[in-house]
């Protein structure tokens, strides 16, 4: 069962993303913060898996209750969930050790996928941030010449649409397999190509053209 920490200032919010959870058999929601200061003190009282950290709230914001929160307990996995998808927010976010970024648009199966990866210690990040860090990242280092991937088709399909930023639900969508599978295929590219995450199999869909 993965323990979810739920924290927004707005009461709908944290009703809607109570609902979601409760609707699967996999999740529970531990507890409710409108605050960063009530998140840092419920993480101790609750002890979550993963936290869904609103960024913009007033007195401690999502970004200094991320960093106190890795700083007294680094196994916990936050997840930045903000209507503002852009830099200024991701970063800081990032750096103060959050292992996604998504906006609050995001489809629940989607945000569903986000949870239950950032528990397994992967990273989730919604299209546009992954875009950005993908970016950030291939042009801070110099062009290589990479190696001929030893992947199967099928799983070359999936590195290019990981590429892309689709989440495990829409590549099942757009393969039309089940999410077992693509599960599976995930993996495998993961243990062939020695990518431990999404971000860094992205890089390697951009360096082999596949997006």
């Amino acid at each position: 069962m993965i323990r979810v920490l739920l924290v927004d200032d707005q009461q709908l919010v944290r009703m809607g993303l109570r609902m979601l959870f409760e609707s699967v058999v996999d999740m529970e929601v531990v507890g409710e913060a409108a605050s960063g200061a009530d998140a840092v003190r419920l993480v101790d009282d609750t002890v979550p898996d993963v936290v869904l950290m609103d960024l913009r709230m007033p007195g401690l914001d999502g970004v200094a209750a991320t960093k106190r929160i890795m700083s007294a307990r680094p196994s916990t996995r936050v997840i930045a969930l903000t209507t503002f998808d852009d830099d200024d927010h991701l970063y800081p976010v990032l750096s103060a050790g959050a292992c996604g970024f998504l906006v609050k648009d995001t489809e629940p199966g989607e945000l569903l996928d986000a949870v239950r990866r950032a528990a397994e210690g992967d990273r989730a990040f919604s299209s546009n941030a992954l875009a950005r860090l993908v970016d950030r990242a291939v042009g801070t280092r110099a062009p290589v010449v990479p190696a001929p991937l030893p992947l199967t088709r099928r799983e070359r399909e999936v590195l290019a649409l990981i590429g892309e930023g689709l989440s495990n639900p829409e590549i099942a969508h757009r393969l039309n397999v089940g999410i077992t599978t693509v599960k599976t295929h995930v993996s495998s590219v993961m243990i062939k190509t020695g990518c431990s995450n999404r971000i860094r199999l992205a890089i390697l869909a951009f360096q082999h053209d596949l997006t």
